[in-house]
């Protein structure tokens, strides 16, 4: 143990001078006793790793829900009012004739989606949700193409599928016939990674989906409005939700607030979620709370020494929250790495962790919160600590 008499504080000192000698014996006595400091950082670790793999998981099943919106190239969605999340629905195709002469609008395309059944070679059958988009844009899909292209739609009787789906489909190959809802299918390409909460996606053409899912023509699921450069996006909407009464009209920003509130509020996603996320905080928090009011404990004399040198509460205060930050910082930088490897191993079409940049930069900072926090409780037992003490 380092001799705290080594670093003598003045009181008169400037305060710059005292939070650097603070710093330079907090980490002194911080890395002295390695095992002390493996237990603090093994609870920020600890609570880096479980929040993270939650809240990378829970973004990642939220973006599921989101994907078709963030790649389908759209301004403004009509959907049913009676839909939630993008999936099947019924509106009236009356929509898409409004959208189209709507002012300020460049191009509106209908959208179907509904399960489709396929049925395998070995017998039984295997759902899929078929979207059907209209050539040649194809806005609404498909996308993420790793085999064969989106032209294929172009061909009779072609579908194309999700590439992690195809052993589960009976081992799909490109040019595969497949009876799909009682026609025979030819598989034209391969999508990655578009798997929603439900069934895989499955695209076709517009006409194709529509017979297919037997949906009559005055039917759609939903109409996809591109507007022109320069358009009011706001007045645009007032005017579709005018035109359009029986339907809800979103931005993408609108429709996405619309698919959380729907995932908070009548879904278990969130509570679930957070419940995992908030345990690993309290958890890691519990441990570093103990390891370090163990640490304070176990150096009481060595405290009691500094007091006697001149040391105030304050400069305590300074030593501790150096000591908390670095735990913060040490931890969260060990905890990102082993959930960044975690990622990486269990990355699938299926499930992947979403660990965006802010997530990174808001645990580095919950860490440091929670470890100045823990310190605080070793702080009151310090206060107490008189200097009186190192002569007894």
């Amino acid at each position: 143990m380092i001799s705290p008499s080594s670093h003598p504080v003045n009181r008169t000192a400037g305060l710059l001078t005292r939070f650097r000698t603070m710093a330079s014996v907090g980490l002194r006595m911080m890395f002295h006793s390695k095992l002390k400091l493996m237990g603090t950082l093994l609870g920020v670790v600890f609570a880096v790793v479980l929040s993270n793999q939650q809240l990378g998981t829970f973004l990642g099943l939220i973006y599921k829900n989101m994907m078709f919106i963030r790649n389908s190239n759209t301004d403004v969605w009509i959907i049913p009012k009676s839909t939630e999340v993008v999936g099947p629905g019924k509106l009236s195709i009356s929509a898409h004739y409004q959208a189209l002469t709507t002012p300020g609008v460049e191009d509106a395309q209908p959208v179907l989606i509904g399960g489709a059944n396929v049925l395998l070679p070995t017998g039984g059958s295997q759902q899929v949700t078929l979207v059907g988009t209209q050539f040649p844009k194809y806005v609404g899909g498909p996308w993420n193409i790793v085999a064969g292209s989106r032209e294929a739609l172009s061909l009779p009787d072609t579908l194309i599928f999700e590439d992690s789906e195809r052993e589960l489909l009976g081992g799909l190959n490109l040019g595969s016939v497949r009876e799909v809802n009682g026609r025979r299918m030819t598989v034209g390409g391969f999508t990655w990674g578009l798997i929603p909460f439900g069934p895989s996606y499955a695209f076709a053409d517009y006409e194709v989906a529509r017979e297919l899912l037997k949906t009559p023509r005055d039917e759609v699921a939903l109409v996809l409005v591109k507007l022109k450069p320069g358009a009011n996006a706001a007045a645009v909407k007032m005017e579709l939700a005018t035109r359009v009464p029986d339907a809800k009209v979103f931005d993408r920003r609108d429709f996405e607030a619309s698919i959380l509130k729907f995932i908070f509020t009548k879904t278990a996603i969130g509570i679930t979620f957070g419940t995992s996320t908030l345990f690993g905080l309290i958890v890691g928090f519990v441990i570093v709370s103990l390891s370090m009011f163990s640490s304070v404990v176990d150096n009481i004399r060595e405290f009691g020494t500094l007091k006697a040198v001149g040391v105030t509460n304050w400069d305590l205060t300074m030593l501790l929250f150096v000591q908390s930050v670095a735990y913060g910082l040490l931890g969260s930088l060990v905890g990102l790495a082993l959930v960044s490897q975690m990622a990486k191993g269990i990355r699938s079409a299926k499930l992947a962790l979403n660990l965006p940049p802010w997530l990174t930069l808001a645990t580095v900072l919950t860490m440091i919160l929670m470890c100045v926090f823990a310190s605080s409780l070793a702080l009151m037992r310090l206060r107490k600590v008189e200097p009186a003490m190192v002569f007894r």
